[in-house]
Order: C-alpha cells, then sequence, then structure tokens
C-alpha cells in the first residue's frame, strides 16, 4: 500500500509508482510493449507532439474492492475513445485488446499501491498516444508511441461528495466542428486559463458555453453537466464538442433503469437554468461533482443547496460508486477483475 494513511487529503496529484508501460508504432506496426520502471520518454525535439498538439489520452481507474481484490470499470470504453480520437488526428488505432492488456499489465505492477477500499482513493490510470519523430511539416508523425502511467489519487475536487460553486466564463473550450468531442491535450491547453480565472475569484472551476452562440451549457470544466428537474428527468446537454464521457453515459443509464428518470440529452440553456432542482458534474476523475451554485455575471442560480447533497445526486453517487468498488452488482461487462 502507499505510505501515507491520509486518504482524505491525497488529492489529484502525481506520485512514484514501480513500473509503466511503452509500446512504439514503426513501420506501420505496433510493437509487442514492454514494462519500465521510469516514467521517462525520450523523443526527437522534432516530434509533432511538442509542436502540433499530435497526441490524445484516456483517463481510468483501478478500484480496490472489499476483498481485496481490485478492479477496471468499462476499459473498453476508454479504449474504443481512445481509438475515436485517434481517427481524429491521423493517428495509428491502439487495439482494444492491446489497450486493456497494457492497462493491466501495469495495474498488476503498482497492485500494492491501489488504495484500500473505503478510503475513497484509487489508482488513476493514464493511457495516452503521441506522435514523434523528426518532422517539420505540417503533417501527421509516421512513428508513435502508446504509454501507460498512473498514479493513487484522492479526490478531483477538494471535499470529495461537495456541492461546489462554478462561474460562466466567456472563453471557449473548443471551436464548432472541432476537436471538442475528443480526448486531446488542444482542448485542456484552452482551459488553462479560464480554470486559473475561475480558481482566483474563489469558484471550483468554470462553465464553458456552446460555442457557437454562448446561450447553452456545454461543459463544466473537464467534466459534463446534468441536472435533475422537478418533473424527474435527468437531462445533459447534447453538442459536437462535448467529450463523450464514460461517466455521463453510465449514469445515464442508471437514472433510467435503476431511479426510473427520463433521460434526455438535449440543449441546457442558462436562462432556464431554474427547472433544475439538482445539477452536478461528471467525469472519470471528478466522479460526481454536485454543483451548489452557478454565478453568471449579476445573476446566479442556486440548486438544491450550497452546502448539501441533493438526494438524487447522492443515489446516483451511491449506485456509480457502488459498482466500481464491487458493493453493487452492475450491468454485465462494467466491471473487470485485474488478475
Amino acid at each position: 500500500m502507499i505510505k501515507t494513511t491520509d486518504y482524505a487529503n491525497l488529492g489529484f496529484e502525481c506520485r512514484e509508482t514501480h513500473a509503466n508501460y511503452i509500446s512504439y508504432y514503426k513501420d506501420g506496426k505496433w510493437d509487442e510493449g514492454m514494462m519500465k520502471s521510469d516514467d521517462c520518454i525520450k523523443i526527437s525535439a522534432f516530434s509533432p507532439a511538442l509542436h502540433y498538439g499530435q497526441e490524445a489520452f484516456e483517463g481510468l481507474k483501478a478500484y480496490r474492492r472489499k476483498d481485496g481484490k481490485v478492479q477496471l470499470f468499462r476499459p473498453d470504453m476508454n479504449a474504443k475513445r481512445l481509438q475515436d480520437s485517434c481517427k481524429r488526428l491521423l493517428m495509428p488505432d491502439v487495439p482494444v485488446e492491446k489497450f486493456i492488456d497494457a492497462v493491466e499489465q501495469v495495474v498488476k505492477a503498482n497492485e500494492d499501491l491501489v488504495p484500500p477500499y473505503g478510503s475513497g482513493a484509487t489508482l488513476y490510470v493514464r493511457p495516452f498516444i503521441i506522435g514523434v519523430g523528426r518532422n517539420l511539416g505540417v503533417r501527421p508523425a509516421k512513428e508513435y508511441i502508446f504509454s501507460v502511467i498512473c498514479s493513487p489519487v484522492g479526490s478531483y475536487f477538494k471535499g470529495g461528495l461537495a456541492p461546489n460553486k462554478f462561474v460562466i466564463t466567456e472563453y471557449d473550450r473548443a471551436a464548432p466542428n472541432g476537436t471538442g468531442n475528443s480526448k486531446v491535450g488542444g482542448n485542456y491547453a484552452a482551459s488553462l486559463y479560464p480554470h486559473h480565472m475561475a480558481k482566483e475569484m474563489g469558484y471550483a472551476d468554470c462553465i464553458y458555453l456552446d460555442p457557437l452562440t454562448h446561450t447553452k451549457i456545454d461543459e463544466v470544466g473537464a467534466a459534463n453537466f446534468f441536472g435533475i428537474t422537478y418533473d424527474n428527468k435527468f437531462i445533459t446537454p447534447k453538442s459536437s464538442s462535448i467529450l463523450p464521457s464514460i461517466t455521463k453515459k453510465s449514469l445515464m443509464y442508471l437514472a433510467e433503469h435503476e431511479l426510473g428518470l427520463e433521460v434526455v440529452e438535449g440543449e441546457v440553456y442558462i436562462d432556464k437554468l431554474d427547472i433544475f432542482k439538482e445539477a452536478g458534474a461528471c467525469g472519470t476523475a471528478a466522479v460526481i461533482s454536485p454543483i451548489g451554485r452557478i454565478d453568471m455575471g449579476e445573476k446566479h442560480q442556486i440548486f438544491f443547496s450550497e452546502t448539501e447533497v441533493g438526494p438524487t445526486v447522492r443515489k446516483l453517487y451511491d449506485l456509480l460508486t457502488g459498482i466500481q468498488y464491487g458493493d453493487i452488482e452492475g450491468p454485465e461487462g462494467w466491471t473487470r477483475i485485474v488478475k
């Protein structure tokens, strides 16, 4: 186990691990890949990843179950989403089987670093692919590196499952018909400044509006938005510039099949937020962050409470984390024990 027992304050930071995975793509094919002990990669300074942002990544977690086993949550979905990102940036696919095998090798090599059951902490796993090799013109790389790294982490937002306040930003995270629905570094680079501004003003993060009209919610920082209406609908934005969240898709299923809510992917207008009694942000890192308040210039919207978690958000959180930690049996194929 990791040396600290202060899991509540573990935070979302990098920590040393035992080993990680690396594989090279050259002459049109991937090699078998290998494990290595250090997290350094040597590449050409001309690599397209450094100059043209030709890179994509994923994020998933390994969970310690009550029986001591370690399991993954829907890793096949992460593998397929990485393939979609690769297609958008003209990078070679990482086969689903290779992706899952690499993730499992890394988790097994660092199994003693998976935090204990009940701590609220997990082992965060970061697969990524970068375009490398000597290249000067704006064109795809001829060589690539696929790697999987990891780190024990705590809650993404300070305080765990507690309401946070967010602020609408005038900046855009992605362009219409851009790369917003791909998990690529450029989207996150664009978010650094508005995120910094939001934190400086005392908010957990900023909320991005649709880049075309600035009238509808797209994303909440690096997470997806969802709201629970007074007539018991689970509504989440639908947009070509939103990253398709695996956590959100899972919550949509649970909301409909376990809580009996009507699920709607549609438009969430900022001047109609009063239809929601509860709201939240969701994603692999954040899991669920209840939204207590959204500030919009001179206006604001308070949801269930600025200090208490709403009952529906809590039920969704308990269902999702119950499945992720193996306490609740989820739909077939949602979890995978690392052997």
